[in-house]
């Protein structure tokens, strides 16, 4: 079982304008809505991916009623603690040269008793079949070692975990052993106290200490430079695919959900990073944060290049 825990969700506003007038008269072309967070993202993915998932976390409000029919209608199972205040929008802005502009919303306040909710509705869900997802920003009102909270109860349960996160979330959560991480270059940078742009072989020693440290895999992606996988023993680097891009938004979050698809079915080392890469350059082909189709993903798979580090 795969549970997907998004602290902070969103409905995802996506326009398309011809070119951002800072202060003047912009012209929407096209909106699209979706419901989002990183989470709700990759609980998307693995759905149409064929699998399943549970989605978790909190919701608020109007918005946070029309995210919870958005993911029954696509057949996704959810079960959110309800809070006070309006689940959040975000709205990001593509440009026809490719740029985006994305405006985040803040997202209500949390109470300490709806997070200790929440923890017990996870608890309840953690045995050693349960794979939890822990992707993206949480609010502001929820302390910065929630995370490490977290991983330390599943784990009581035999549960597993798949960290998603950057910045403080993600050395706090570190500290309790997730078993899959999934940061992104600028983040494994950041991490390691880098102020310049690391190499392969840099990159490689972070992650090969990372996995020293009791995690078991570590996969890192690196935009159009690709994405890294360390997994005992194997280790591999992928070139990015050539695809027609719409937008990365989402491509992190479609590699997460592949390695939680790879982990519920028992994928091996290679079929996993072949699914890691379609999934995350299907994504790039989408409107927004919405996932890439199965029969996409599966032409994909055969056209990645792996190599050995």
């Amino acid at each position: 079982m795969i549970v997907t825990v998004t602290m902070n969700p969103a409905i995802d506003k996506t326009v398309e304008i011809e070119e951002l007038v800072p202060g003047g008269l912009n012209r929407i072309q096209k909106v699209e809505y979706d419901a989002g967070g990183k989470g709700i993202n990759v609980s998307k993915t693995i759905r149409e991916l064929g699998g399943a998932s549970i989605a978790a976390g909190f919701l608020g409000g109007s918005a946070g009623k029309t995210i919870e029919n958005v993911l029954n209608e696509k057949g996704i199972r959810n079960d959110f603690i309800w809070v006070d205040g309006e689940t959040r929008t975000n709205t990001k802005v593509y440009e026809k040269n490719g740029e985006v502009t994305e405006l985040n919303e803040p997202g209500p306040q949390i109470s300490k008793e709806a997070v200790e909710q929440l923890l017990k509705k996870l608890e309840g869900y953690a045995d050693d079949q349960t794979l939890f997802i822990l992707a993206g920003s949480i609010p502001n009102s929820v302390d910065k070692g929630i995370y490490e909270e977290i991983i330390k109860r599943v784990h009581k349960h035999g549960a597993k975990v798949l960290l998603d996160a950057d910045g403080e979330q993600f050395r706090n959560a570190l500290q309790a052993g997730p078993d899959i991480i999934k940061p992104n270059r600028a983040e494994l940078e950041e991490y390691a106290q880098f102020d310049y742009r690391a190499s392969i072989e840099e990159l490689l020693k972070i992650a090969e200490d990372l996995k020293s440290s009791g995690i078991g895999t570590v996969a890192v992606s690196m935009g159009k430079g690709g994405a890294m996988f360390v997994h005992g023993d194997y280790k591999v680097k992928c070139p990015a695919l050539s695809v027609k891009a719409h937008s990365t938004v989402g491509a992190g979050d479609a590699m997460v959900a592949a390695l939680a698809y790879a982990w519920d079915f028992n994928l091996d080392d290679e079929q996993t990073v072949r699914l890691c890469m379609a999934a995350s350059a299907g994504a790039v082909t989408t409107i927004g944060t919405k996932p890439p189709a199965r029969e996409l993903v599966d032409e994909l798979m055969k056209q990645v290049v792996i190599e050995n580090i």
